[in-house]
């Protein structure tokens, strides 16, 4: 009787997206994960409830997904933009994405991302509808392009900006526009990547009286 092997490589992971709730009805949100056939919604806000768009609350979000067969899974203790660490703060009272990403919390955040897309296509969801006002794009998306992953950002419309189009934006809108449009030098626009990143997080990431850090 022959037998057949069942050893095989490790297989290809999902694809990964982003995106914003923004102030979408529920209907349009769905219908936004239903065009990019997403599997699993990823809820990385660090508070899952909104006071001005309450359909985006935990319950009713987890639900309405539940009756859609999507699954939900919070992740905002791991990879959301206000963590309870003091020690990712800087003195003006900002995250530090830079640290956050070296945090054994942030590192077990994206580890069960990664174990998720082994069999399942997921969407990580916070509010703005720009990735680039996100910490989705401008904290956790680096530390995913490091581990090979170039996520996909759902805009408006269903349409899909990749990894590579937001990164370019994030250059030209932080003063690199000479660097983005030049693809001869790698390491040059990696380098520039990295201010531009800073830069942009200095506007966007979330900050928190400096007395509160000092007190922590």
């Amino acid at each position: 009787m022959s037998s057949v092997s069942s050893q095989s490589g490790p297989q290809p992971l999902r694809t990964l997206y982003t995106l914003g709730h923004s102030n979408l009805e529920l209907p349009q949100f769905l219908e936004l994960l239903k065009d990019a056939e997403i599997e699993l919604l990823v809820d990385v806000r660090s508070r899952p409830q909104s006071a001005r768009f309450p359909q985006f609350n935990r319950a009713v979000l987890e639900k309405q997904l539940e009756s859609e067969g999507i699954s939900y899974l919070f992740l905002g203790e791991e990879l959301g933009g206000r963590p309870d660490d003091p020690e990712v703060y800087r003195p003006d009272g900002r995250v530090d994405y830079r640290a956050r990403r070296k945090s054994y919390a942030f590192g077990t955040g994206v580890e069960r991302l990664l174990r998720e897309l082994q069999s399942r296509t997921l969407a990580l969801m916070c509010a703005e509808e720009d990735p680039l006002e996100c910490h989705r794009f401008l904290m956790i998306c680096p530390a995913l392009v490091a581990r090979g992953i170039q996520p996909l950002h759902i805009r408006k419309g269903s349409k899909i900006e990749t990894q590579e189009a937001a990164e370019t934006r994030l250059l030209e809108s932080n003063g690199f526009g000479d660097v983005a449009a030049n693809t001869l030098f790698p390491g040059a626009r990696a380098e520039a990547l990295e201010q531009a990143y800073d830069l942009q997080a200095g506007k966007f990431a979330f900050r928190v009286d400096p007395m509160a850090v000092d007190r922590w």
